[in-house]
C-alpha cells in the first residue's frame, strides 16, 4: 500500500510545503520511502529516499523543489525491493518528460516488461512494477504525439492524453492509482478499471485561481486547505493542466466498482471519506454489527470490559462496548515510532517489535474478563503477544474480536501480506485460531456481515480477495500466487532486504 499525491498551485507560487504537509498526512500508507518530483521553468527536481518524511526532506531540499506543479508518494514495498532505488517518483526524458507515482500492484508485470524490453527496447532499470508503468505510458504518449502540441495555455489535445490510458487500460492487470507529471503541460492521474485502488481529488479558488489537488484519500485534500470534488472514477482519467484547467474522461471500455475492503478494515485514516463511504462510520458498523453476533453466540457473556488494540482497532471496540452493556477501557499504550508489524520481514523481527510497540496499563487488566478488539489478524503473530500482554498483568479471562473475517487468500493488489502459510487461519478453524493465539474465545466478523455493514451507501461490490480469495481483475493463476508465495515468504524477504543493504542503495543523499 502506497500514498500518492499531485499538486497545481497558482502561477509564480511554491507548493513543496504542500506536497510535504500531504505526504505527511499520507504517512500511514507507507513508511518505507518518500519522494516528491516539482517543476519549475522546464526543469524536473526531485528528491526520494528511504524513510519517513520528516526524514527525507530537510531544508537544503526543499529549497530545490521549486515550481507551482508536483507530485509526491510515500511507499511501502508490495513489488521490487525496499532500496532507495525503488523509491518513487519514477522518471522518463521522452516524450516531453514524464514522471509517476504509483499506488498498487500489476498482477501481469512479468508480461508487461517482456513487451517493454524486448519489443520495444525500453530500459528497465529496476524491479519495480511502477517503473514498468511509466514507461508503457511513455511508450504510448510517444506513439500518438509524433505531430501532437500540448499544450497547457493555449491548446490541450487530451484525446490524445486520454486515448494513451485507454490503451494502457488494456494491456495491464492489477489495482492501480496513479499521478503522473508530463513536464510542461499538467499532471494526469487515472485509476483502475475496478476502482480497487482509491483517489480522490479537489480544488480551491484564491486570488482568482484554481489550485488543484489529488490524493489517495481525502483526509489530504481537507487538512492543505482544499475542498473535495470527488473521488476519481474506476477506469477514468483527469488532466489538470499547469493552466489550472481539468478535463476527464472516461478511459476504460469496461468498469466495474470493486474498491478493495482492507481499506475500511485497516489502512485508510478513519478521517477520510472513500467512495462517498466514511471509514469511520464503516468501522463503527462493523463494531456494532460484531458485538451483536457475539450476543447471539455469547448471551450470557461475563466480559467486563472492552479494551482496543491500537489504534485502527478502537473505534469497532468503542461501539462493541456500548452494544454489549460493559465499559470502554484503554489497556494498551502505543509507542508510535514502531512501523506496522505485519510487513517486516522475519519472524524474530516482528516479536520483538511488538513488546516495543505496545504496553499494557495493569490496572486495566488485573482480575478482569476482558474482551480485545483489533481490526484483523493476519499472521497473528501481534495478537498472540498482546494476549499473553494481557495474562502477564493479571488479566482473569482474555476474549479476542477481530473486526474482519479470517484472511486466508493473499491479496495482489497492492497490499504486501505475508505468504499464505505464513496466514494463522491458513488451514485452520476458528477454535484453532483461538488456540493458537492463547484466547479463551475468539470472534470473527463474517464477510457477509462485513460487506454489508461497510456498504454504507446501498447495495456495493467490494474487492475482498484476501478474505474470499476473488479477484475482481481476473488474471490471476495458480502459477502467478505459487510465485507470490515464494516472493513473500520470510527467509526471500530477509534475503531480499539483506541484499538491498549490501549495496548501499538506501543512501539519504
Amino acid at each position: 500500500m502506497c500514498g500518492i499525491i499531485g499538486l497545481v498551485g497558482r502561477r509564480g507560487y511554491h507548493i513543496n510545503q504542500l506536497l510535504y504537509d500531504g505526504l505527511t498526512v499520507l504517512q500511514h500508507r507507507g513508511q518505507d520511502a518518500a519522494g516528491m518530483m516539482t517543476e519549475h521553468e522546464g526543469r524536473y527536481h526531485l528528491r526520494k529516499s528511504n524513510g519517513l518524511v520528516k526524514d527525507v526532506f530537510f531544508k537544503k531540499h526543499m529549497q530545490n523543489l521549486l515550481g507551482s506543479i508536483g507530485i509526491g508518494h510515500v511507499r511501502y514495498p508490495t513489488a521490487g525491493s525496499s532500496s532507495a532505488a525503488e523509491a518513487q517518483p519514477f522518471y522518463v526524458n521522452y516524450p516531453f518528460g514524464i514522471s509517476l507515482a504509483h499506488n498498487g500492484n500489476l498482477t501481469n508485470a512479468n508480461e508487461i516488461k517482456e513487451l517493454l524490453t524486448s519489443d520495444h527496447r525500453r530500459h528497465v532499470n529496476t524491479t519495480s512494477d511502477s517503473e514498468l508503468l511509466l514507461n508503457l505510458l511513455a511508450m504510448e504518449l510517444h506513439s500518438r504525439t509524433h505531430n501532437v502540441a500540448i499544450d497547457g495555455e493555449l491548446h490541450v489535445d487530451v484525446n490524445t492524453i486520454f486515448s494513451s490510458v485507454a490503451a494502457l487500460h488494456k494491456q495491464i492487470s492489477g489495482g492501480y492509482a496513479c499521478v503522473s507529471l508530463i513536464s510542461g503541460y499538467g499532471i494526469l492521474a487515472f485509476r483502475d478499471p475496478n476502482g480497487i485502488r482509491p483517489l480522490i481529488f479537489g480544488s480551491r479558488e484564491i486570488d482568482g485561481e484554481t489550485e488543484w489537488v489529488v490524493a489517495s484519500e481525502s483526509v489530504a485534500i481537507h487538512a492543505l486547505g482544499f475542498e473535495v470534488v470527488r473521488d476519481v472514477e474506476p477506469g477514468e482519467a483527469i488532466f489538470l493542466t499547469s493552466a489550472g484547467q481539468i478535463f476527464t474522461q472516461q478511459c476504460a471500455e469496461e468498469t466495474h466498482h470493486s474498491p478493495c475492503i482492507f481499506e475500511h478494515v485497516y489502512f485508510s485514516r478513519p478521517d477520510s471519506i472513500i467512495d462517498g463511504i466514511s471509514v469511520y462510520q464503516a468501522r463503527l458498523n462493523q463494531g456494532q454489527r460484531l458485538a451483536e453476533r457475539i450476543l447471539e453466540q455469547f448471551p450470557n457473556h461475563d466480559i467486563d470490559a472492552v479494551i482496543p488494540v491500537p489504534d485502527s482497532g478502537r473505534y469497532a471496540a468503542l461501539q462493541m462496548a456500548g452494544a454489549l452493556g460493559v465499559e470502554y477501557r484503554e489497556g494498551f499504550v502505543k509507542n508510535r515510532y514502531i512501523g506496522r508489524t505485519f510487513i517486516m520481514p522475519g519472524q524474530a523481527m516482528r516479536k520483538k517489535s511488538v513488546r516495543r510497540k505496545l504496553n499494557a496499563i495493569p490496572h486495566e487488566f488485573r482480575g478482569k474478563n476482558v474482551l480485545l478488539v483489533d481490526d484483523s489478524i493476519v499472521r497473528g503473530t501481534t495478537s498472540a503477544q498482546i494476549v499473553e500482554m494481557a495474562r502477564e498483568v493479571g488479566a482473569n479471562k482474555v476474549y479476542f474480536a477481530s473486526a474482519a473475517p479470517p484472511v486466508r487468500f493473499p491479496n495482489v493488489y497492492g497490499i504486501d501480506m505475508p505468504a499464505v502459510t505464513e496466514f494463522i487461519a491458513n488451514g485452520k478453524t476458528i477454535d484453532e485460531i483461538g488456540e493458537d493465539i492463547g484466547a479463551d474465545k475468539l470472534f470473527y466478523q463474517t464477510l457477509e456481515d462485513l460487506i454489508e455493514v461497510t456498504s454504507i451507501n446501498g447495495e456495493q461490490s467490494w474487492d475482498a480477495s484476501c478474505f474470499n480469495g476473488e479477484y475482481v481483475a481476473g488474471n490471476v493463476t495458480q502459477d502467478y500466487l505459487d510465485a507470490l508465495e515464494a516472493a513473500r515468504n520470510d527467509s526471500a524477504k530477509t534475503v531480499k532486504r539483506l541484499s538491498d543493504e549490501t549495496i548501499g542503495l538506501h543512501n539519504d543523499e
